[in-house]
């Protein structure tokens, strides 16, 4: 049963439209134009420049149809309003109806307005399928720019028009904010913007409506800044409502696994420390995002919150995105809890089942720590007093897999982190809500890595670097190049690699780890890496994250340009973990697209995780940047966060007081937007 404000079209339509995601009016009118054709005047042809889109009148001269070598309809026109101007109009798929239509024009002496770019042709000016209509008589000109829509097949611009400007007669566009507000802040009333962006008039900044700057545009950004602040925030105070187990303790596990480390925490540390702390002891849901750099202490500061878990009579989960790092994370946790009488479990899809389900059983049971891939939300596992759960790389997780495991243990605190920095309008935008704890101090010591570029016609000279470096006692890491398209050839390219390093370096121990080993396999290899038993561990990007090895101070990227930001400064980050001088070689092959010079420019010249982050944000994006279509954030569609950071904070604060003063205004706004889709919402 068709609802009040659903478009009113045939079905065929309706199924069309519902690919653009267009479901009511209001979807109508927020869907704005990508550009504008100025048809509010018409220019002689003798006048008209080549190759921009122009608008002229004239009368049919001749028309016929060329066989060969492709059928055509070739039409010659002369000028409605000069004595000199002629065209031709190339028609390369037409209908009969089409032709018998232009053969009556002629006959009859109509007039053709006709649209299009001319272009010189054999014959000489012509305009090629251009956009026509027949004039019986004398038809005004538009009062305004025509709009050109995003659409899909068999869903003409006509059709779409038509629609849109019903949409705007019969919607409704009042104001749901406070106008004296909207004027303090230059923010036109929501109809006249979105009205004058359907229709602009002539005289509107053709520079401003295409860059987006007009104020029009700026209106409807921040409006769409804030639905999704509004919707943010609601599922933030939604999910405070809910019960949580209060995880309070006297902290006395967390002081003996401190007082066990060699060395102090950083003040950093120790503010999220506490603010982590005051969330577990509280009686709903945390839900904290904990970033920072590579190499700050992130996992340490996991491993207290656990502590406080734990002495709290709960169990903690800790979950990575693939087996090497939950293993390493294992491993290090393992060492670090394990004296103090912490039960810590190893759980991953590639162990045996009969080990697979003793440790199932031990997380049922008697397990305070459980460590493990994907394989933590499996149905089979059950957990038997969940109070915290930790993602690493959280981005790396869709929302499903999240949602899983908080129902896993009846709503469990939960603890997102991110080596990647996420630029400050980004979360404010993206994880608008979720609090969000950053570590922005490196420990004491750490030496910043140094980064070279080289050709790969240099190659010789960084296996070069690869022998003195072994020679001096010390390991390296060679990363094999990225192939997005097929896991086989990635598989091959690492195969390659190392058969020619072992070739080249042949009194050197080098080992292989790559996906397709069996988890047994790859942490063999990697134990060997640690234990100083191999010397150049050639990898593909398995070992992107959690990989510690402080001998470990080369770091060669092959094919460098076909990593991203993110992956390249990641993969640096696995070395430098010691006191000696480390160094990461980009190893690039010519010629570069302007994009991957960028991006190698900007892993040159910065160290700082958060400005390699900002900058990515800038070449990237933010849908991509966050992979926020699988994190189930609405995108954005005409917001820029780099360029409209103004208007993402004043969202965010008029969300905050519109739901505490005025809910009824934010349910409106809220429903304009979003209409029934606020199930979008971030897990």
């Amino acid at each position: 049963m068709p609802t009040a404000d659903a478009i009113d079209a045939p079905p065929v339509i309706r199924s069309r439209l519902q690919k653009l995601g267009l479901h009511r009016r209001d979807d109508l009118v927020l869907h704005l134009p990508l550009r504008y054709e100025d048809e509010t005047r018409v220019t002689t042809i003798a006048d008209a420049p080549c190759g921009m889109p122009v608008q002229v009148e004239a009368r049919i001269i001749d028309l016929s149809v060329r066989p060969a070598p492709r059928r055509q309809l070739l039409v010659r026109v002369c000028d409605a309003h000069a004595d000199d101007g002629v065209l031709d109009l190339r028609f390369l798929s037409f209908y009969g109806s089409q032709q018998r239509a232009l053969e009556n024009a002629r006959e009859c002496g109509y007039k053709l307005r006709l649209f299009g770019e001319i272009r010189a042709g054999f014959l000489g000016p012509e305009m090629v399928h251009p956009r026509y209509r027949i004039l019986a008589d004398d038809e005004k000109l538009p009062d305004s720019l025509t709009p050109v829509y995003p659409t899909t097949a068999g869903l003409s611009q006509a059709s779409l028009r038509r629609l849109i400007t019903r949409a705007l007669h019969n919607a409704d566009l009042a104001e749901l904010l406070d106008l004296d507000w909207c004027n303090r802040h230059s923010l036109l009333p929501f109809g006249t913007a979105v009205t004058l962006l359907h229709a602009p008039p002539p005289e509107a900044s053709d520079v401003a409506l295409q860059t987006r700057s007009h104020p029009a545009w700026r209106r409807i950004k921040f409006d769409e800044l804030l639905a999704q602040q509004l919707s943010l925030r609601r599922a933030y105070l939604a999910r405070r409502r809910k019960g949580a187990p209060v995880l309070a303790s006297a902290g006395r596990l967390g002081r003996r696994f401190e007082a066990s480390l060699p060395f102090a925490l950083t003040g950093a540390q120790r503010r999220v420390v506490a603010e982590i702390a005051g969330d577990l002891a509280a009686p709903y849901p945390m839900q904290r995002l904990l970033q920072g750099d590579v190499g700050c202490g992130k996992t340490i500061v996991a491993a207290l919150a656990a502590c406080q878990a734990i002495e709290a009579g709960y169990q903690a989960a800790f979950m990575a995105p693939t087996e090497i790092l939950a293993e390493q994370h294992f491993l290090k946790l393992q060492a670090w809890l394990e004296p103090l009488g912490v039960e810590v479990v190893w759980l991953t899809g590639s162990l045996r089942k009969s080990v697979k389900q003793a440790k199932q059983l031990q997380a049922a049971t008697t397990a305070q720590l459980i460590v493990g891939t994907h394989a933590l939300i499996q149905e089979s596992i059950d957990f038997a007093r969940l109070g915290l759960v930790i993602v690493d790389e959280q981005h790396r997780f869709g929302v499903v897999q999240r949602l899983e495991l908080r129902r896993k243990g009846g709503n469990p605190h939960q603890l997102m982190m991110s080596a990647t920095p996420i630029p400050r309008t980004l979360a404010m935008s993206y994880y608008a809500d979720l609090d969000v704890s950053v570590i922005d101090e490196m420990p004491p010591g750490r030496l910043p890595i140094r980064t070279r570029l080289f050709s790969d016609s240099r190659r010789e000279q960084v296996i070069a670097a690869v022998r003195a470096v072994v020679a001096g006692g010390r390991q390296a890491y060679w990363v094999c190049p990225l192939v997005e398209e097929s896991a086989k050839l990635e598989l091959q390219a690492a195969l390659e690699t190392c058969a020619a390093l072992s070739a080249e370096l042949p009194d050197l121990r080098i080992g292989l780890v790559h996906g397709r080993l069996r988890g047994d396999e790859k942490a063999a290899v990697m134990a060997a890496f640690v234990a100083g038993g191999i010397d150049v561990l050639v990898a593909t990007t398995v070992i992107e994250v959690g990989v510690d090895v402080a001998n470990a101070t080369l770091m060669v990227i092959e094919h460098a340009e076909r990593f991203g930001l993110s992956q390249l400064h990641q993969l640096r980050g696995r070395v430098g973990r010691g006191r000696d001088d480390s160094v990461c070689v980009l190893l690039y092959q010519q010629p570069l697209s302007p994009t991957a010079r960028a991006r190698l420019k900007i892993i040159f010249e910065n160290t700082d995780g958060f400005e390699i982050a900002r900058q990515d944000l800038h070449l990237r994006g933010p849908g991509e940047f966050v992979g926020s279509r699988q994190s189930g954030v609405p995108m954005l569609r005409y917001a820029d966060l780099e360029g409209d950071a103004d208007l993402v904070e004043l969202a965010q604060a008029l969300a905050v007081h519109l739901l505490h003063a005025d809910p009824m205004c934010a349910r409106r706004h809220l429903r304009r937007w979003l209409g029934n889709r606020e199930e979008l919402l971030k897990a």
